[in-house]
């Protein structure tokens, strides 16, 4: 892709058509990068699973449409099972190696902020990869985040200690104000 180009990404729901465009995506990152810990990419089967199960949690997963086919997605899990932390949700975000730098991981995370924000939760959480990760670390900055704190050598890939860098984000009311307690209330029909 051409740096020059001024298009901007189309941000939309994820489809199953998809997944094998973000399968591949992510393939990559695994294989070549420390933003996620994977050490072997999953297949498209295994994609499939994580993206249904989202969709399963009523949460939103997109995907950015840019030059014609899918440059990136996005999306948005519990941060941790415990009941307490429902109102927190960790963010992801990936951008296809030659569609970085064209805004589509910006368009994406103010979107995924967006639509977390509107379903009524209060933090987003990101867990970055490696320490000297400076552009999903850079890109988190633009969109309000703060580090919350950094675990040292927590992870161990291509043959070396890796960090994470936590940080983290108030969406909605924050918390400034108590939740709606009823609308995550998921034993309701």
């Amino acid at each position: 892709m051409s740096k020059s180009s001024s298009a901007q990404p189309l941000i939309r729901d994820a489809t199953r058509e998809d997944l094998p465009q973000i399968q591949a995506i992510y393939a990559h990152h695994v294989e070549h990068g420390l933003a996620s810990f994977e050490e072997t990419a999953p297949g498209l089967e295994e994609i499939t699973a994580r993206f249904e199960a989202t969709l399963a949690g009523e949460l939103p997963y997109l995907a950015a449409e840019f030059q014609g086919r899918i440059a990136g997605y996005a999306y948005a899990g519990a941060y941790r099972p415990r009941p307490a932390y429902r109102f927190s949700l960790e963010n992801s975000v990936y951008v296809a190696p030659d569609a970085v730098e064209h805004g589509v991981g910006s368009a994406l995370l103010s979107a995924l902020i967006q639509r977390c924000a509107a379903l009524g939760f209060r933090q987003l959480v990101a867990v970055i990869g490696d320490s000297a990760n400076h552009a999903s670390i850079g890109l988190h900055e633009k969109h309000g985040f703060t580090r919350a704190g950094q675990l040292k050598s927590i992870g161990f890939k291509f043959g070396r200690w890796v960090d994470s860098v936590i940080m983290q984000r108030e969406i909605g009311e924050g918390g400034g104000t108590l939740p709606e307690e009823e609308k995550f209330d998921r034993s309701q029909p």
